[in-house]
């Protein structure tokens, strides 16, 4: 394998299918964490149009842990290395709905699924160094208000459509905190870890919402929110020489321009309270 190996979650449609024929015109081999087989499918298809690369297909649904550490450990074992993950799947849930696993499945998706898949691959990255991680937060973070990392993790009441733009919010202030936590943790001359805001975007607007596909396909003609440029900022936190040394920031779609993390979540104090209940809460949840 003499190509740079890139993994991305949330490939098959959105930003993130946008990110994967980027990279894999500047050369790098594409694997795709995929929940829809069909759309996977469809995704390799049109990949091999682009490059003579083979287009790795890892099946998981990242909003159970289990399926996320699985995932996650196949990847490490397929590849003699990996030079690039990609964190972009996401979900806005306009209604509550609790997981198999007995969590959120807003903040399962978003947060606790990419923190265990990564947790995965973080041997496999050092050993592949230089190597980087970039995962898709949102300034939708500033709509959190709060953050009390023990009670979040766990919450799984009932809320409203108006409630849910918070609480989606609250779970990408979260991908933001753990990023500059793990940049800590990590030795940046191995492993980078970045996140960035790709602006507001006309794809997935929400499985959930009525009139979606409609209000997407107005918004696509009148050129409003352009995913090209979402999937330009992750494209270049994963491949921009000039950020090769570059850990623990936070870029806006606006020619990177640095972001502060939101104040609930920007202690690293309350960073380091996040991580701690994190993994306290996947230990219970992953235990055997």
């Amino acid at each position: 394998m003499d190509r740079p190996v890139a993994v991305i979650t949330g490939a098959t449609s959105g930003l993130g299918r946008i990110a994967a024929f980027q990279l894999a015109r500047q050369g790098y081999r594409i694997g795709a964490v995929a929940r829809s087989r069909t759309r996977a499918e469809a995704l390799v298809t049109e990949l091999t149009t682009v490059t003579d690369e083979p287009v790795d297909v890892f099946h998981a649904d990242l909003g159970l842990l289990c399926d996320a550490r699985r995932a996650g450990e196949e990847i490490a074992a397929y590849y003699p290395r990996l030079d690039v993950l990609v964190n972009n799947a996401g979900l806005h849930a306009f209604a509550q709905r609790v997981t198999a696993e007995g969590l959120a499945e807003m903040t399962a998706v978003n947060y606790l699924g990419p923190f265990v898949l990564t947790e995965a691959l973080i041997a496999k990255l050092g050993a592949s160094a230089p190597a980087r991680i970039v995962n898709v937060a949102s300034e939708a973070s500033r709509q959190a208000g709060t953050i009390d990392p023990a009670q979040d993790l766990r919450r799984t009441a009932p809320y409203t459509r108006r409630e849910s733009m918070a609480l989606y919010g609250r779970t990408k202030l979260m991908a933001i905190m753990w990023t500059q936590e793990l940049a800590r943790r990590l030795d940046a001359a191995k492993v980078t870890v970045n996140c960035c805001d790709p602006g507001f975007n006309a794809t997935g607007l929400g499985r959930d919402l009525p009139g979606s596909a409609v209000l997407e396909r107005v918004l696509r003609t009148l050129r409003i929110g352009d995913p090209r440029k979402g999937a330009g900022i992750i494209a270049r936190l994963a491949t921009d020489p000039a950020l090769r040394a570059t850990t623990g920031g936070y870029f806006s779609v606006d020619d990177a321009r640095p972001l502060q993390c939101p104040a609930p979540g920007r202690d690293p104090r309350v960073q380091r309270e996040l991580w701690d209940a994190t993994t306290a809460l996947l230990a219970a949840r992953l235990a055997g």
